[in-house]
């Protein structure tokens, strides 16, 4: 730690310890010493814990960029014009999501060591919980767009940088990501980026205003300016449904509206109003303000205070026709995103489709890695619960002795060990949305006592408290188990698996998944390729750790590969050497449900005995009995 680090820890310490007057700090500065204030008092962290940037693995910085893709995709071209104005300068461009993780990046790559020591690069974690005050978090925490400048910045590994970052809000007002210009180093005087923020500033509304033609496409689009350039460059964009009711809108028709509908009683709601309701208008008449072939320019007023503005629509896209199935065109984007044609995992996704907004449990079936958690999640996102929290609980992971507490949260000094503050449970912090509980097989008795009243009542009874607590959730369980067995064997509750059973999804392993090319073409890094040997081998594996498997595969081949090309000698050892005799195996129609089952556990134990056995609850012996009645053979000894 130098001395200036010291001093500026100092500074934080003392300055989050005063009650400086309004007239002592600008609105800038407020906005600084706030965020310092949360990180204390809301995030608990310390000014001096010189905090190194944090990556996200590969795995987990993958899931991020799959719900940002669509995104992405819609923004790569304004990032790459942006970095084109600032690269010779020393900058970056990040674009990162709701939690503060970088999904899209442009750098320099010769100074790529020292932009990734510092987090200047893709998968960083930059919220504010983590890394304190920052240009990324900040806007996060705020809703705006700042620029927080060396010394801002709260823990004092970070004082070398600045970084001018601005959000990025959906046409329903929500806010989605994050658009930051930042450098290693530069200028002491914060002035000297206030370019960069007003160049951030500008990319972002073209970035807001292509995503929302993207997702109100099929809608008109009013495009309204006070100048005559509404058609070319427009500074509000409105989105206007079928039944001619706004749909959607970037932030700056958004103020405008809600200015509008201040002094009325509508309490300045934009979104679901009539057109009728704001605009001396009607749906019928939007095809007048169509593109002349003379270039008229022609205004049109607001109701409420008769300004006008100059404007043009642009009219809905014209449907494709039979490109994809009806069925197919109506399932919502987080669930399309999980499949690439596979059709028995579509009709599971379309049946899922229809239950997103049931008041029913969902029970999902699968073998280990085939995606039991992403479909809890894309499902989650899907439904009209997708705003709200997302919680997920691997039952077999939690120490059977905290499983209470962890779930149900406890009073303080409940328990030995609770300490004296209380603790919110699992279930209470998924209020309002989703409780996601894998491996629910490996819930102990008792605890599955007590979760059947939290489905039967929807109340929650920490331990320690004598009151129970209302909850609103929706239970999506999971196992690779047969639960339907476990009941049998008086392992699991017959009550509580009916109650989670109110509908069931079984995922197919990835064995039988046809489409392989398009899941690997998605995993691949990118820039990567694959030779057509290797591709061959990846398709004659078995895949007994699915998707999870297969992830792991390519991560590991994109590692040692000496260029951009995998070969079939990159890939792990033995990769598909013992596919064709375990896919036989596995595929054999005469073989009972039973035998099947057993075959899915060894799988998922790439074949080890005693690992299968004690996940049965059974001997080795019994297991081998068993093998040899159903004329089951290990890969290994052929």
């Amino acid at each position: 730690m130098n001395q200036s680090q010291r001093e500026h820890i100092a500074t934080v310490v003392a300055s989050t310890r005063k009650n400086l007057s309004s007239q002592a700090v600008n609105q800038q500065d407020r906005t600084i010493r706030d965020s310092w204030l949360r990180c204390i008092e809301l995030h608990g962290l310390e000014p001096g814990r010189m905090q190194e940037a944090r990556i996200l693995p590969w795995t987990q910085l993958r899931e991020h960029r799959d719900r940002m893709e669509e995104f992405c995709s819609i923004a790569r071209h304004t990032l790459k014009a942006l970095y084109q104005q600032i690269a010779g300068l020393g900058y970056v461009v990040m674009l990162s999501d709701a939690q503060g993780v970088t999904v899209d990046y442009l750098g320099d790559r010769v100074a790529e060591v020292g932009l990734r020591r510092a987090g200047l690069y893709l998968g960083a974690q930059w919220s504010e919980a983590w890394m304190g005050t920052c240009g990324v978090g900040t806007s996060l925490a705020t809703g705006r767009a700042l620029t927080v400048h060396q010394a801002d910045h709260f823990d004092a590994a970070h004082i070398a940088l600045t970084c001018s970052a601005v959000p990025l809000f959906d046409p329903q007002g929500q806010l989605i990501a994050v658009l930051d210009i930042s450098a290693l180093s530069s200028p002491q005087a914060k002035s000297s980026q206030l370019l960069a923020l007003q160049l951030a500033r500008l990319a972002a509304q073209q970035i807001e205003n292509a995503w929302l033609a993207h997702c109100h496409r099929n809608h008109w689009i009013l495009k309204l300016s006070p100048t005559p350039a509404a058609g070319i460059n427009p500074d509000f964009l409105i989105a206007v449904d079928a039944a001619g009711r706004l749909s959607g809108c970037n932030q700056r028709a958004r103020r405008m509206l809600e200015k509008e509908l201040a002094s009325s009683a509508d309490n300045g709601i934009v979104l679901g109003r009539s057109m009728e309701h704001l605009f001396c208008t009607s749906l019928d008449s939007l095809p007048h303000w169509l593109a002349s072939a003379s270039g008229d320019q022609k205004t049109l007023a607001l109701c409420h205070s008769g300004t006008e503005l100059y404007a043009s629509v642009q009219q809905p896209a014209a449907r494709p026709v039979q490109q994809v199935p009806l069925a197919a065109q109506a399932l919502p984007a987080p669930l399309a995103a999980l499949c690439g044609g596979d059709r028995g995992l579509q009709q599971q996704l379309q049946r899922a489709a229809r239950l997103l907004n049931a008041r029913l449990n969902l029970l999902v079936h699968g073998e280990t890695g085939c995606g039991k958690e992403y479909f809890a999640k894309a499902f989650h996102q899907s439904g009209e619960r997708g705003n709200q929290p997302f919680v997920a609980v691997n039952c077999a992971a939690i120490p059977a002795e905290l499983i209470e507490s962890e779930l149900f949260g406890h009073l303080p000094g409940s328990f030995s060990g609770a300490g004296n503050k209380g603790r919110r449970g699992l279930i209470q912090e998924a209020d309002g949305g989703t409780l996601f509980l894998d491996e629910i097989g490996d819930m102990p008795l008792k605890m599955q006592t007590r979760l059947l009243r939290v489905l039967a009542e929807q109340e929650v009874l920490p331990v320690g408290a004598s009151r129970p607590v209302a909850v609103n959730i929706r239970v999506i369980s999971a196992s690779h188990h047969a639960l339907d067995q476990l009941v049998e064997q008086g392992r699991f509750r017959a009550d509580l698996f009916y109650r989670l059973q109110g509908a069931q999804i079984s995922l197919p392993p990835l064995r039988q998944r046809s489409d392989l090319n398009w899941l690997i073409d998605n995993m691949l890094s990118t820039g990567m390729q694959l030779s057509a040997a290797a591709r061959q081998r990846l398709h004659q594996h078995g895949w007994p750790g699915n998707l999870r498997e297969l992830s792991n595969a390519l991560a590991y081949a994109t590692a040692i590969c000496d260029g951009e090309c995998i070969e079939a000698d990159d890939l792990p050892d033995g990769m598909g050497e013992r596919a064709l005799a375990e896919h036989a195996q596995c595929d054999r129609p005469e073989l009972p449900q039973e035998a099947l089952r057993l075959i899915q556990h060894l799988r998922a134990a790439r074949w080890n005995h005693s690992a299968t056995a004690r996940q049965l609850g059974i001997s080795r012996m019994t297991l081998y009995r068993r093998m040899q009645r159903f004329g089951i053979v290990s890969p290994r000894q052929q």
